[in-house]
């Protein structure tokens, strides 16, 4: 039985560089170079059919820690709740008030990248407070 080296967190999307982007933001990701003889994705978009520019993009973890993300276009859009979801993790070990204000900080910062914060679920004994939110093409995740 083989051992899982690395894992790839994949979204389908209408666009995956905007897409990928926000995320890159949001977790302090990088994305990759532009393919060899281009100056830029610009550049490599420009040179591709119509129908294949923006099909997919990807990011990554400069600390090679977390998991690639990658990015790719599909024809129908969202229609229902994601099954899977991220959770971006800024208030580990924090509880109370000081945790709130972690997250209350971070929800500030990724609504104005262009998230959209869903709703506070305050801590009620066993669990502590997150924030839902959704991305910039409606995907849900949350703020823990």
């Amino acid at each position: 039985m083989s051992t899982i080296k690395q894992v790839q967190i994949t979204f389908d999307c209408a666009s995956p560089e905007r897409v990928a982007r926000f995320w890159c933001e949001v977790l302090g990701y990088v994305p990759p170079p532009p393919p060899a003889g281009f100056a830029g994705w610009d550049d490599f978009n420009d040179a591709q059919a119509p129908e294949d520019r923006d099909t997919w993009f990807a990011c990554s973890d400069p600390s090679g820690v977390g998991p690639r993300l990658y990015f790719q276009r599909v024809p129908e859009g969202k229609v229902v709740k994601n099954r899977v979801h991220l959770d971006v993790r800024v208030g580990t070990g924090l509880v109370g008030e000081e945790r709130l204000a972690v997250l209350e900080a971070e929800c500030a910062r990724l609504v104005a990248l262009g998230a959209v914060r869903v709703r506070l679920l305050r801590a009620d004994g066993v669990n502590e407070s997150c924030i839902t939110m959704q991305d910039v093409e409606g995907n849900e995740f949350c703020l823990d």
